[in-house]
């Protein structure tokens, strides 16, 4: 099976930015609890892969996770990709030097795990952040398509829940205490961006959109300003309108282009990415003039929401230049 490449930069339904940001807002206490509790030394290279069973995970993982990400492994002893696969991820783990924890589970033993998250088939990789399982790949994968995974895996926790890894000390002994990396400081603008979310949670879309634009125009590169404008202003378009005539309207008048525009948002708040940006690009190749430069503007808006890194936008580019020239 080939590898099933997953975004970093932010999942794409209703409740997205909400999630991410309570999910940051989780991780900031728990290192704030750790750093009260005193939290001691270094770990060693050996500590950075462990094996975890049904009774540690919470533990093991979802705590650690407000700490750093934790790439889970599922494998199996009869598995022949995975004897190929976990000595690549067990090497980078320890070559990556505490920005991600490699947590091993074994299916046969931890059935009700394998499960709950859903899996098809083995190898399967996945990592928790601050508490949000996101799926990386499915099956067998070449080590320059991990290490992409694992650096978009990495920055993302850094820039979006100021996760930047564990202490590791070659000399220290194995099965000591974890030291959290210092915390990334408190950034010049979080005052305006918690009060964007403070607005998502209440529902005032409008009073977002309004924080976020405020903190870029003070600080135009603030990337976590950029992706939650994105957000904000897609779920502030779709608020209210009725998917099934949408998605009529989109049928019966190809040539329409707001109704295809329409259907493109639509479809990427319900997570079909592929299908908004061929869908916008589709109307690009049937289009020309101020039709097309509205199409064009608003499927570079989308990429914004879905992230510059994210190899279907990177696609999607690609595919735009091609309509265009």
């Amino acid at each position: 099976m080939q590898p099933r490449n997953m975004s970093m930069s932010g999942v794409v339904d209703l409740a997205a930015v909400k999630a991410a940001q309570e999910a940051k807002a989780k991780a900031e206490q728990a290192r704030a609890q750790a750093a009260r509790e005193g939290g001691a030394g270094a770990i060693s290279p050996a500590d950075l892969v462990i094996d975890v069973d049904e009774a540690g995970f919470e533990r093991e993982v979802l705590q650690r996770s407000a700490e750093v990400p934790v790439v889970i492994d599922f494998w199996a002893e009869w598995c022949q990709p995975c004897k190929q696969l976990s000595p690549v991820l067990e090497r980078l783990a320890v070559e990556y030097d505490g920005r991600f924890l490699l947590a091993k589970i074994d299916v046969d033993a931890n059935q009700m795990l394998m499960q709950q998250f859903g899996i098809q088939g083995i190898p399967a990789v996945f990592a928790v952040v601050a508490g949000q399982a996101l799926p990386l790949f499915q099956g067998a994968a070449d080590e320059t398509q991990i290490r992409q995974t694992l650096d978009q895996l990495v920055q993302v926790a850094e820039q979006r829940f100021g996760l930047t890894g564990l202490t590791v000390d070659p000399d220290a002994e194995p099965g000591g205490d974890v030291q959290v990396a210092p915390e990334r400081p408190a950034g010049l603008h979080d005052g305006l961006l918690e009060s964007a979310v403070q607005a998502l949670d209440s529902g005032d879309l409008g009073g977002a959109i309004q924080a976020y634009k405020n903190v870029l125009s003070q600080d135009p590169g603030n990337e976590e300003a950029k992706l939650g404008l994105a957000q904000a202003e897609l779920l502030q378009r779709v608020q209210g309108i009725d998917p099934q005539q949408v998605r009529r309207d989109a049928a019966e008048k190809p040539a329409d282009v707001q109704a295809q525009i329409t259907a493109a948002d639509l479809d990427l708040v319900g997570g079909h990415v592929e299908d908004a940006f061929g869908r916008l690009i589709e109307t690009v190749r049937r289009t020309v003039g101020d039709d097309r430069d509205t199409v064009r503007m608003r499927l570079l808006e989308l990429f914004e929401v879905v992230g510059p890194e994210d190899p279907r936008v990177i696609a999607a580019r690609r595919a735009l230049a091609r309509a265009l020239f």
